[in-house]
Formats: structure tokens, sequence, C-alpha cells
């Protein structure tokens, strides 16, 4: 029986990715010839083909899915183990890199930073907010935090809040000046922000049936709040999201009523298996979920304080 030579499975699963040597070559940092050979080879070596030629593209046969289906569980391992000892190796330079989306990072995560050095003042946090989900390994990130049901595939994860988010309607000092009180018949008369789904959920929710035409709408949470917060309209957002706002006063939350939207993602906490016992991990972990407390006592005094005799 051939020996599986290692070196090439990595141009292997690349090229069975991709489906097209060029720019297998590109994303290995090899030449095209390069490529090809480690291809070659590793068939010679097996003793039989791996993928159909079809003009530009190479696909996997049968044998090759095979293969794939295989190696892929570990070579994920061993690069979860390259980053976990790189992450080790870092030694006092330590850093963190997390990806998130914009609104999160704007409207709760860098709120916070200034908590997180003072509790970690040697552990710097680096952030790229994204609409984009990345491939955490390829990307050399640490974690992300992302939006979703899950699983991801070759990754844990964390829920970070438990049980439904609230969507609550949120306006300007001025607009609260006006509309604080008022029936949700004064609300729909106003300029709108966001889903007009949403607000056809809210308002039905208060036994009213009206056409939402909003007068704007957004791919970001974080800047249908900031424009809530400039007076150009109502927004329906999330309560977490909107938490540090309403402490300081930028918005006013307007009604008592809120919704769930049963089809909205929570947020998780995502992270290569193999950095779970990390101390950098561990350590944010344990800082964001006591954030996560600290915002939602901030939010529901009455209810943080039940919690407290409970216990």
């Amino acid at each position: 029986m051939a020996r599986l030579p290692l070196n090439s499975l990595p141009a292997f699963r690349t090229v069975a990715q991709l489906q097209n040597l060029r720019a297998a070559a590109e994303s290995l940092h090899l030449t095209h010839s390069a490529v090809s050979q480690q291809i070659r080879g590793l068939e010679e070596q097996l003793g039989f083909a791996l993928f159909e030629r079809r003009g530009r593209r190479v696909v996997l046969n049968a044998a090759g899915e095979a293969l794939l289906r295989s190696v892929e569980p570990a070579l994920a391992q061993l690069d979860d183990g390259v980053q976990a000892a790189a992450a080790a190796a870092s030694g006092s330079a330590q850093r963190l890199r997390v990806t998130t989306l914009p609104s999160f990072a704007q409207r709760w995560l860098l709120p916070r930073i200034g908590r997180w050095r003072e509790r970690h003042p040697t552990l710097a946090l680096e952030i790229d907010a994204s609409h984009q989900v990345v491939d955490l390994q390829r990307e050399d990130f640490h974690a992300a935090l992302r939006q979703g049901r899950g699983p991801w595939a070759g990754l844990e994860s964390e829920r970070l809040f438990e049980g439904p988010m609230p969507l609550i309607v949120v306006g300007s000092p001025a607009a609260a000046r006006r509309l604080l009180g008022a029936q949700p018949e004064a609300l729909a008369r106003e300029p709108l922000l966001g889903d007009s789904e949403l607000w056809q959920r809210w308002f039905a929710a208060a036994d009213l049936r009206i056409h939402v035409t909003p007068v704007a709408s957004f791919n970001d949470a974080g800047l249908m709040l900031q424009a809530a917060e400039q007076n150009l309209g109502l927004a329906l957002g999330r309560e977490m999201l909107a938490a540090d706002a309403l402490s300081d006063g930028r918005l006013v939350r307007l009604s008592p009523l809120s919704i769930v939207y049963e089809h909205a993602h929570p947020y998780h906490l995502v992270f290569p298996p193999a950095l779970r016992d990390w101390p950098p991990l561990v350590a944010l972990r344990r800082w964001l979920h006591d954030e996560l407390q600290m915002s939602q006592s901030t939010l529901h005094p009455a209810s943080a304080k039940r919690k407290t005799r409970v216990r």
C-alpha cells in the first residue's frame, strides 16, 4: 500500500476547493508548475487519478472525493495546531485577532475596549469589522463574533445571549419630547427607519394594520441607530445594540412595546477547537460574558436584582 505524501496534501485540498491549478498556486504562493507537479506526484504515488480535467477546471473524481473526505479533518486539525502553536509562541507580545460585524463592533464592543485594557493591559485586541464571513485559519484570526445559528464546520461556538433579543422603538431626544408616551398611531406618522416587515410586525403587535414605507433602510444596524440619533427618523432595533445610547441619552425608548423576530440570528463567539484553552481566548470569553451581564443589568435593573436575591 502506498504511503501518503503529506507534503502534497495541502496542495491537493486547495486545488479541490478552487478547481483551478493557477488559482490554487496563487493561494498557496507557489508557481503553477510546482502545484501541478505536487498533484501529479501524489497521483503517481497512489497509483490512480484524483482529478478530471475539464477545460481550465480540475474536478475531483470519485477517488479524489473519497480522499478529501478522509484527509480534510486531519488537515484542519493541523491548521488549528499550527495556529495554537503560533499563539503560544508569541509570548509577551500576545494579541487577539477578532473579526465581527460592524454594527456589533461600533455599538457594543468598541465602547467597552477601555475596560478590556484595564483588565488585560498586556493583551492587545485587534478588531476587524466586516460583513464577510472569513476563514479564521486562512485569514489568521483567533475568533469571530458572528450572527447565525451554527454549527460552523471545523469550529466551536458559544452563544453569547441566552434567550431572544427584543426589538424596541427608539428615537432622538428631540423625537422623544413630542412622542414619549404617545400611542402607536402617532409613531406611524413619523419618518421610520429600517425594515418594513419588522415595522409591520411591531404595529401588528399593537393591533394596528399599517402599510409601512420606511424613509431609509440599511444593511448595518449600527448605521440605522446612528441615523436615529441624528433625528432622521425612528428606529426599530435590537435593544442590546442600543443599550449604551439609551444609557447616556443619545437615544430614548419611545414605547414599552417590543417584539421578538423569530428569524433573527443570535450572536456567537466562534473559534478553532485547538484554541479553546489558550489563555488569551479564555480571557476574551470571560470578559465578553461579564460585559454582557453588565449590559443586561443596566437595561433591566429590576430583573438583575431579582436574580441576585435568588442566588
